[in-house]
């Protein structure tokens, strides 16, 4: 549903009509029952605006969630895949939050790892490069248990010494080749660009999500995530013309105001 709203929704100061969802969803086999419970589920959480129109309910995106998928946009077609610019800067969280606070410590682990940290020791997780983790800490009112620094790599320590630590580079490099063998023949899978597209961002997100961009100088030889998002970047332009002009005939949206997206830095 995210990947779908990224796609269609953001940028565009529009909502999109649940029929057209449900419509859509249908193509790639996902009921029409789940697809409203979904929808249901994050309009009360927050993350979706409702709006009606006669009959016809639509949902928009909340700041907060297009927040979330303008990181991810910016993930797919800015940052890139591949990270060559290591200067040797880590950025290390420490954290300790009593059982009480079981919830906000899942929630932190899970939003520093989408931030591409990974856990060196017991409450202390590391991140290769600068990393500004403000808005997670302040999100979660954390602010009295987290210690956030800066730091180089010290002899006898060295940044390879890190990577192999704190990240499982076989299971990162494995999404890559999983990406690659199941899009060079995916394409049939599918019965249309518009739903092609959807899954092609969909597994391709699943994949960067869960990179954490780690400096190229430090990973194996032959790592593939240069050739995977070259793959994707030449699937997504043979898509986008014919999944345009479907989502034209399929998509019914109404004008509403935009959500303002804070600025991140």
């Amino acid at each position: 549903m995210l990947t779908f709203l990224g796609i269609h929704v953001l940028g565009r100061a529009v909502a999109i009509s649940s029929g057209s969802v449900i419509e859509v969803f249908a193509r790639i086999g996902v009921s029409e029952e789940a697809v409203r419970s979904t929808l249901t589920r994050m309009a009360s959480r927050g993350l979706l605006t409702r709006h009606r129109d006669g009959r016809k309910v639509y949902f928009g995106l909340s700041p907060r969630l297009a927040m979330v998928l303008e990181d991810g946009r910016r993930r797919v077609w800015e940052t890139g895949a591949v990270n060559r610019a290591g200067d040797g800067d880590w950025t290390l969280v420490g954290f300790s939050l009593p059982d009480s606070r079981r919830g906000d410590r899942h929630d932190l682990r899970t939003q520093l790892t989408w931030e591409g940290f990974g856990p060196l020791q017991n409450g202390l997780w590391v991140a290769a490069g600068l990393r500004d983790v403000t808005a997670i800490i302040e999100q979660l009112d954390l602010a009295g248990h987290v210690t956030v620094l800066t730091a180089r790599p010290a002899k006898p320590t060295e940044s390879a010494e890190l990577v192999r630590k704190a990240f499982d580079t076989e299971t990162i490099e494995a999404r890559y080749l999983d990406f690659l063998a199941k899009w060079d023949t995916a394409r049939s899978s599918w019965p249309d660009d518009l739903t092609r597209r959807l899954m092609l961002h969909t597994d391709w997100l699943q994949v960067i999500r869960r990179d954490p961009h780690l400096p190229a100088e430090h990973l194996p030889g032959g790592w593939p995530a240069g050739r995977a998002e070259r793959l994707f970047r030449k699937l997504d332009a043979s898509f986008r013309e014919g999944a345009a002009k479907e989502a034209g005939e399929v998509l019914e949206l109404l004008a509403v105001a935009g959500p303002e997206v804070p600025a991140r830095g």
